[in-house]
C-alpha cells in the first residue's frame, strides 16, 4: 500500500481535508465576512490558513514551564497576570457583548480595528503579587460603526460597554487587514484600470497590488478613509516588487471599494525584467555559494537556562519580565526588574517599553511617490504584520516560541503562531577580562563569557522586513536593536545605464539593474520606554561633556573634560538632538535613592542609529512625524500617551504627536515619566540591495549607571572544559 501512489495521494488528500475541517472548526469565520482565512490567495497580503491553527513548541528539558506539548490549548487558556493579554474566551465574549449593543445593532456596516487589554491602573499593578485575585478584565476596543470611529471599554465582568469617545477630527485607526486585502483586489472591478493593465502588456492573472498609505496632503483627502494601490507584474518572478507598473495609482474609497481615481503617467516606462529577481534558494544557480561555511548551532546539554511561567512570565538569570505580543506595538515588555546579588531583592528598572510608532518617508517628490510617508505601526499594524517565525534561521535551537491571539475584523480571534521567540545567545563576546601582565609578576587571567536572553520578533510590512529584539545582559544592560532586511521599494525608469542618465540627482535614488531605481527614504522607529528605577518617581539628567581650559600656570596641560550635570525641570529641558561635538550622557535616575557612597540610582540611555530627520518641520509629512524631530523626549506618564504618531494616524494631519503633548512643557523632575527614544537610519540603496537586502541594523542601549554598588557579574563563574560537552564532526573518526 505504502508504495502505491494512489494510496500516498489519498492519504494526503484526507490529512489535508482534516486540518482544513479542524481549522474551520476552532477559528471559523462569521458567514460573509472576509477574514484572515479566506482572504484572496493571490494577494501579498494573504495570510495563509496555518497561522490560525496553534504553534508547535520545541520541548525544553530543563524549562517544562517553558514549553507545553506539541500544541498549545489556546482556546482553553485564562488570564493569570494582570498584564497577560485577552484570550480566545476573552476575545468570543467580547464579540457576544457588541453584537448586542445598539451602536452595532444599528450599523449596517462595522469593524473592529483593534481589541486588546485595557491594562489596570499603573498603581494597582505595582501592587498586585502573584496568587491574588485579577483585577476586572476590560477590553479596549477601537471600532468603525456607519462610518464613525470610536472607542470602548468593554468589562468582560459586568457586560458593560462605555463609548469613551470618538475620533479626533482628523485620523483614522489602523487599517484591519481585511481593508489591505479588499483593497489590493478592488481595483480590478475597474474597466479603465483592467483596460491600462492590459495595455502594458501584463495579464490579468500576473497582477500583485499593494495598499499603499497616502498620508494627508489637503482637503481634497479629507472626510474620506482613502487609500493609494500600486501594482506590479508576478510573471516568471517571486519578487514581484522588483517589477513595478510604473507611474499607475488608483485612489480607493476603503470602506466603499469605489475607485475614486486611476492615474497613469508611466506608460512610457518599461516593465523592469523578472531576469535575477528571485530570492528563493531553490532558483539560485550559481555555481559557487557559500556552502563552504558549516552549519553553527549552540547547544545546550542541560536546556536552556530561562523559564517562562503562566505562558508570559519570563526568569532568566538574574531577570524577570513579563512579555507579550500585540497587534500595533508588536511586542510589549512589562515590569522588568533585575536582581541585585548584593541584596539579592528584585529592583525595577521599566514598568513597559514597546514600539510606538515607524516613520518611513521616501524622497521622491513625483506623482507616483511624493505620499510614500508610511506609519508602519499606526497606519498597518506592526504586530498584525509579524510573520512566524522560521526555527533554525530566525531563531536557534532551544528557543521559546510565542504565539499571538489577535482578533479578525469581525471579532473572531485567531492565532498568528510562533510569532516571538526567546532564546539564550552565546556569540564568544566577553563579560568581562582581565590578565596581569608579565612586568607584574603576578599570573592571573580572569575572563567571563557573556550569554545574555533575546526576545525576538520580525514583522514584514509589504516588501520591508523588520527584526526587534530586546536583549538583556547579566550586568543589567539592556539592548535595543532593529535590524532591516526584505525587499527595496523600487521605481521603474527607462534608464539601463548610468551613461543615459544626465542629471543623477533626478534619479532620486540609485540604479539598481536595468529599468530598476532603488529610492532614497529613512526609516525612524520610536520606542516608547517607561522608566521606573527603583520606583516610579525619577528624574532626567542631561550629563553635559564639557571643555574647561586650564588656568594659566595650573597645569601642564591646556584642556580637560568635565562632566556638568543639569536636572531637567520641564519637558522641553529634555528634548535632545544628539551633536557629536557637544557630547552628553542622559541618565533617568531616582533622586531618593542612593548607593553607599551617595551616588543617585540610575540607568543611561546609550545612542545608537543616530540618523536625525533633514525634512522641513512644515512638510506634511514630517509634521505627522513630528516624533521624529528629537531622537530623546521625556515625558510625564500619561496612559493616554502611548503612541507618538497618535491612537489615530491613518490620514491625521500630525495635530495628537508626541511633539504636540510635550509642547505643554510639563513638569518632569521627580515624577513619574516616560523616556522616548528614536533609532533613525538614512537609506541610499545600493546594487549590494538587489534583488533582496542583506539586513543592516543599529541599536539602543538601557545602561546601569550608578545602579549597582559595584560591578554585578563579578561572581559569575568562568567555563571550564568539564562542563562543555564535546562536539565531533561527522566526518571525524
Amino acid at each position: 500500500m505504502e508504495s502505491n501512489p494512489f494510496f500516498r495521494f489519498l492519504f494526503f488528500f484526507v490529512a489535508i481535508a482534516f486540518l482544513f475541517a479542524w481549522t474551520h472548526l476552532h477559528y471559523a469565520p462569521s458567514p460573509g465576512v472576509t477574514t484572515l482565512l479566506d482572504c484572496a490567495s493571490n494577494s501579498p497580503w494573504c495570510t495563509s490558513s496555518k497561522n490560525r491553527l496553534q504553534s508547535k513548541q520545541p520541548t525544553l528539558t530543563k524549562t517544562p514551564r517553558a514549553s507545553t506539548s506539541q500544541r498549545r490549548h489556546h482556546e482553553s487558556a485564562v488570564p493569570r497576570h494582570p498584564l497577560d493579554p485577552l484570550t480566545i474566551q476573552e476575545f468570543n465574549k467580547v464579540r457576544k457583548i457588541l453584537s448586542s449593543h445598539a451602536l452595532f445593532k444599528s450599523s449596517n456596516n462595522y469593524a473592529l480595528h483593534s481589541v486588546v487589554l485595557e491594562e489596570p491602573n499603573k498603581e494597582l499593578v505595582l501592587k498586585w503579587k502573584k496568587g491574588q485575585p485579577l483585577f476586572p478584565r476590560i477590553a479596549s476596543v477601537i471600532a468603525r460603526a456607519n462610518g464613525v470611529s470610536h472607542v470602548l471599554a468593554v468589562n468582560l465582568e459586568t457586560d458593560e460597554v462605555t463609548v469613551l469617545n470618538t475620533a479626533p477630527p482628523t485620523g483614522y485607526p489602523t487599517m484591519t487587514i481585511e481593508d489591505m486585502t479588499s483593497a489590493t483586489s478592488a481595483p480590478l472591478s475597474n474597466a479603465k484600470f483592467n483596460r491600462t493593465i492590459i495595455e502594458r502588456g501584463v495579464n490579468l492573472k500576473d497582477v500583485a497590488c499593494l495598499p499603499i498609505s497616502l498620508g494627508w496632503f489637503g482637503k481634497k483627502e479629507e472626510n474620506r478613509r482613502l487609500i493609494k494601490v500600486q501594482c506590479y507584474s508576478m510573471e516568471d518572478t517571486a519578487n514581484f516588487y522588483m517589477r513595478p507598473i510604473e507611474g499607475l495609482t488608483v485612489l480607493l474609497d476603503i470602506d466603499t471599494k469605489e475607485v475614486v481615481e486611476v492615474s497613469d503617467t508611466g506608460r512610457s516606462i518599461p516593465i523592469p525584467k523578472a531576469t535575477n529577481t528571485d530570492y528563493r534558494f531553490s532558483e539560485q544557480k550559481l555555481q559557487q555559494d557559500l556552502n563552504s561555511i558549516n552549519p553553527i548551532s549552540i547547544e545546550q546539554p542541560k536546556g536552556p537556562s530561562f523559564v517562562i511561567e503562566d505562558e508570559h512570565l519570563v526568569k532568566w538569570a538574574n531577570w524577570e519580565f513579563h512579555l507579550k505580543p500585540d497587534t500595533r506595538a508588536g511586542v510589549v515588555v512589562s515590569r522588568a526588574k533585575v536582581r541585585d546579588l548584593e541584596s539579592g531583592v528584585l529592583r525595577d528598572v521599566m514598568y513597559k517599553g514597546f514600539t510606538s510608532e515607524l516613520f518611513v518617508p521616501y524622497m521622491d517628490p513625483t506623482d507616483a511617490w511624493y505620499f510614500k510617508t508610511y506609519m508602519d505601526a499606526g497606519e498597518y499594524g506592526f504586530g498584525l504584520q509579524a510573520m512566524p517565525l522560521d526555527p533554525l534561521n530566525d531563531c536557534p535551537r532551544n528557543a521559546y516560541y510565542m504565539d499571538g491571539v489577535f482578533a479578525a475584523s469581525d471579532g473572531v480571534p485567531y492565532v498568528r503562531s510562533n510569532m516571538v521567540c526567546v532564546f539564550e545567545r552565546y556569540t564568544g563576546d566577553i563579560g568581562w577580562r582581565h590578565a596581569e601582565s608579565p612586568i607584574t609578576g603576578m599570573e592571573i587571567k580572569e575572563v567571563r563569557p557573556k550569554v545574555t536572553l533575546v526576545v525576538r520578533m520580525a514583522a514584514s510590512v509589504a516588501n520591508y522586513d523588520y527584526i526587534v529584539d530586546w536583549e538583556f545582559q547579566t550586568d543589567g544592560l539592556i539592548r535595543i536593536k532593529v535590524g532591516l532586511s526584505g525587499i527595496l521599494m523600487v521605481k521603474g525608469t527607462a534608464y539601463e545605464n548610468m551613461n543615459q542618465v544626465e542629471g543623477q540627482e533626478n534619479l532620486f535614488g540609485t540604479l539598481l539593474s536595468e529599468n530598476v531605481i532603488g529610492v532614497i527614504h529613512d526609516h525612524y522607529i520610536t520606542f516608547y520606554l517607561d522608566m521606573d528605577i527603583d520606583g516610579s518617581d525619577n528624574s532626567f539628567v542631561n550629563v553635559n561633556i564639557k571643555r574647561q581650559e586650564t588656568s594659566p600656570g595650573e597645569s601642564p596641560r591646556k584642556s580637560y573634560l568635565k562632566a556638568v550635570r543639569n536636572v531637567a525641570k520641564t519637558e522641553k529641558d529634555a528634548q535632545i538632538q544628539l551633536k557629536l561635538y557637544d557630547p552628553s550622557e542622559f541618565h533617568v535616575i531616582n533622586p531618593t535613592k542612593k548607593t553607599r557612597v551617595g551616588n543617585p540610582v540610575g540607568y543611561k540611555v546609550v545612542p545608537g542609529g543616530t540618523a536625525a530627520s533633514l525634512l522641513d518641520h512644515e512638510d506634511p509629512p514630517q509634521k505627522r512625524g513630528a516624533f521624529t524631530n528629537n531622537q530623546i523626549w521625556v515625558t510625564p506618564y500619561n496612559r493616554s500617551e502611548q503612541w507618538a504618531g497618535g491612537l489615530f494616524v491613518y490620514q491625521s494631519h500630525g495635530e495628537d504627536t508626541l511633539d504636540v503633548w510635550s509642547e505643554r512643557d510639563r513638569p518632569i523632575e521627580n515624577k513619574d515619566i516616560v523616556v522616548w527614544y528614536t533609532l533613525g537610519f538614512h537609506h541610499i540603496p545600493c546594487q549590494e540591495d538587489f534583488p533582496i537586502m542583506p539586513t543592516v541594523s543599529s541599536s539602543f542601549d538601557l545602561k546601569p549607571v550608578n545602579f549597582f554598588e559595584s560591578n554585578p557579574i563579578l561572581r559569575a563563574p568562568p567555563y571550564f572544559e568539564k562542563d562543555l560537552p564535546v562536539c565531533r564532526p561527522a566526518y571525524s573518526a
